[in-house]
């Protein structure tokens, strides 16, 4: 066992960063829009925010005195409180995934950031070190990596993978019994973004629309606290009066709005690595905040395909991999569970297939009976039943229409309805082994890949139509955080009694050592 050690001093320094952009709005509100204002709110206002800003400093301070870690072989212990103090044992053997970034902030000081990520729902499912050296990053990983190839009882042995042979290792001063791997040069690599990659992402994600409504809400900010109407005497206005001056102001955005889409995507997308061992599947991207996932293989609980429309026009597919660990970091939600959005739907199967080898999928699958088009035609919507009453009592008038209110009620009803008919094209299903695979969705479809033995718990539903016409609903439940559904309506009840025979055969899938 390492001795207790306490978080980095940066920690805090984090944290005061932090503070400061989180607090920017409302001292700009507070004290420069409101700098004059004797309003009582606004008074009680300023208060409560010093209070908050005061307690969160000292807590900051308080939590890096309070709070230490140690690592054995087997188990992080986490250690905090001052006059009522606890300890958390996390073993390693929860350890579902490993989340890696760096930002700006930690290429300063040659830091990084790690998040172990557990199945635990509770508070503490998820290990944080904000700040943490590169060697300590690595020696944790080395930690959760070592434990993992080891026995069930605990047992160290040695890896016998031709691939692991040649692996560049490094031992630590501290404990010369565990092993730092560093980047294995015989470590597959699945993918690397290319120019054209990022250039197709760029409009495949619409991600140049994202500087017009930018340019807009950072104009009206700024005209509210310089009047920036009344200082250039309306010259915006003016600009915008004239056919020339606005073709050439249009011209100017949509130039400005491409580039920084692509520039978006470069920042977000660029330097994106998809590669894999023998146990652990690989994922790092970013070119200033650097970001890298990693997870082992056994502990993928299902793929997920997923097709937006203009994904299906241009042929390309987004593959999610399903753990029961969090997918996220921090207060960023990062699409770090993806393997690349964009890639060609040949492609993704075709990585699916070298990386995930244990995992098949089945390009035949069987589409929905005719009557289930019929349940999903003819079920009342509520929504469009709501929204039409609506339209109903305000009787809203556009362009001079009394009837408005009819023409939205039909176009709603024939949006809901086009939706039902493509959701029952796209809809197919097939068990295949141990294998269950659904594939659902209107607009934007999903393809779901899992194992029998991945799967915790399965149901089905039967209400009054469905038992009418023979058919009926199934559901699959993996881990997750949180716990991840999947179903499709309106299968043949035959079906549905070979899903659940399917599912009892999973105890010859488990087995106990």
């Amino acid at each position: 066992m390492t001795r207790i050690k306490r978080y980095s001093p940066l920690v805090m320094l984090f944290g005061l960063g932090k503070l400061v952009r989180n607090s920017f709005f409302f001292v700009i509100y507070l004290y420069v829009i409101k700098a004059g204002s004797t309003s009582v709110f606004i008074k009680y206002g300023r208060m409560v925010f010093l209070f908050v800003v005061g307690w969160t400093f000292v807590s900051i301070i308080y939590k890096w005195f309070t709070h230490k870690y140690e690592l054995d072989h087997q188990s992080f212990h986490l250690y905090k409180g001052l006059f009522s103090k606890s300890e958390q044992t996390i073993p390693f053997s929860k350890i579902q995934n490993v989340n890696r970034h760096t930002t700006i902030f930690h290429r300063m000081f040659k830091m990084t950031s790690i998040h172990f990520e557990t199945g635990v729902q509770d508070e503490g499912a998820t290990i944080k070190f904000d700040v943490i050296s590169q060697t300590e990053a690595e020696r944790m990983e080395a930690y959760v990596k070592n434990a993992s190839r080891s026995k069930p009882a605990g047992l160290r042995h040695e890896v016998h993978d031709e691939g692991l042979k040649d692996e560049q290792q490094d031992r630590t001063s501290e404990n010369p019994g565990v092993v730092i791997p560093q980047e294995d040069p015989n470590r597959t690599i699945h993918f690397e973004s290319t120019k054209k990659d990022i250039f197709k992402a760029s409009f495949t994600s619409f991600s140049f629309l994202a500087l017009i409504p930018l340019i807009g809400s950072l104009y009206y900010k700024v005209d509210e606290i310089f009047h920036l109407e009344d200082a250039t005497g309306g010259l915006f206005k003016q600009l915008i009066s004239s056919w020339w001056m606005m073709t050439i102001l249009v011209t100017v955005i949509v130039i400005a709005s491409a580039a920084f889409g692509i520039m978006r995507t470069y920042l977000k997308y660029g330097k994106y690595k998809i590669s894999s061992d023998l146990s652990h599947i690989y994922i790092t991207r970013g070119i200033i905040d650097e970001t890298s996932f990693s997870i082992s293989k056994e502990k993928v609980q299902a793929i997920e395909i997923k097709q937006s429309m203009i994904k299906r026009l241009l042929g390309l597919a987004e593959v999610k991999l399903r753990s029961a660990g969090s997918l996220s970091l921090g207060e960023e939600t990062l699409e770090i569970n993806t393997l690349y959005p964009f890639l060609p739907v040949n492609k993704a199967y075709e990585m699916v297939s070298d990386i995930l080898p244990s995992y098949t999928i089945t390009q035949e699958m069987i589409r929905l009976p005719k009557s289930s088009l019929w349940v999903r035609i003819l079920s009342p919507s509520w929504f469009w039943l709501i929204a039409t009453i609506v339209l109903y009592y305000f009787k809203p008038v556009i362009w001079k229409v009394e009837q408005t209110w009819i023409v939205l009620s039909a176009a709603l009803l024939v949006c809901i309805l086009l939706a039902r008919l493509l959701d029952f094209f796209h809809t197919s299903y097939v068990m295949n082994g141990q294998f269950i695979q659904f594939k659902t969705g209107a607009f934007t479809t999903s393809l779901f890949v899992s194992k029998r033995e991945k799967v915790i718990e399965v149901k089905m539903t039967r209400n009054i139509v469905q038992k009418w016409l023979g058919l009926a609903s199934i559901e699959t439940i993996n881990r997750g955080k949180p716990v991840h559904h999947s179903s499709i309506d309106d299968v043949p009840v035959e079906l549905a009694n070979s899903f659940l025979q399917w599912y009892a055969n999973r105890k010859n899938d488990i087995r106990v050592e």
